[in-house]
């Protein structure tokens, strides 16, 4: 596609095409490297991504009425998922909850320690690594899911069932059992629905962007 500029009384042709067609080769490359590193730096790459977790992890703060508080940690998992790929981007969250179990204070309010996991949102950090590990396979596997349909779906898909429900599920266990189905939704995901649909939204559109649309094998 060709786009005539008029400057200055003159027509100028801008190659858009040329532009486009270096930014996919930029993408492809990177990826390709990403996907040939040798065990070494994709282990550095995916304790990275850990520690992206737990930056984001202080980003947080509590609605009325909730206990489970709003924080970044879930456009982290989304994102490794995409740019690690199947094991790794897993893995960086296998890695996150390992380290900060044996005292890594990455947690939320940096905590660290197994009774955090142990907590009211300990479901939900199992969730994340079921996410990562999702994403990742979906989008090594399927070249077609890396266009912005196919990414939305997939985040929300990771967002609203692989890491809601696990946490959904500890909660009530956590509770004892004390809280009626639709109580344990208004505090568990009710608060949340309209701020993780736009962390999905912004991990689709970032993830649309990046990915190459064929595959680095």
């Amino acid at each position: 596609m060709l786009v005539l500029k008029v400057n200055n009384g003159g027509i100028y042709i801008t190659e858009i095409n040329l532009y486009l067609s270096k930014y996919k080769n930029l993408r492809y490359n990177l990826f390709k490297k990403i996907y040939e590193l040798n065990l070494f730096y994709k282990l550095i790459l995916t304790f990275s991504f850990a520690c992206f977790t737990g930056i984001l992890a202080q980003v947080r703060f509590y609605l009325p009425g909730t206990l489970v508080p709003i924080t970044g940690q879930v456009f982290a998992v989304l994102l490794a998922g995409v740019i690690l790929g199947k094991f790794y981007g897993g893995f960086s969250q296998i890695m996150y909850l390992g380290l900060g179990s044996i005292g890594v204070p990455w947690f939320q309010g940096f905590s660290g320690g197994l009774t955090y996991l142990m907590g009211p949102t300990g479901g939900y950090l199992i969730g994340f690594i079921l996410a990562a590990f999702f994403i990742g396979f979906i989008v090594d596997r399927y070249i077609k899911s890396r266009g912005f349909i196919g990414m939305i779906s997939l985040m929300l898909f990771s967002t609203f069932v692989l890491i809601y429900i696990p946490g959904l599920i500890w909660f009530y266990v956590w509770t004892g059992f004390s809280f009626g189905i639709v109580e344990i939704l208004m505090m568990c995901v009710v608060p949340f629905v309209f701020i993780d649909l736009g962390k999905s939204l912004v991990a689709a559109t970032i993830a649309g962007v990046i990915l190459p649309k064929k595959s680095c094998d």
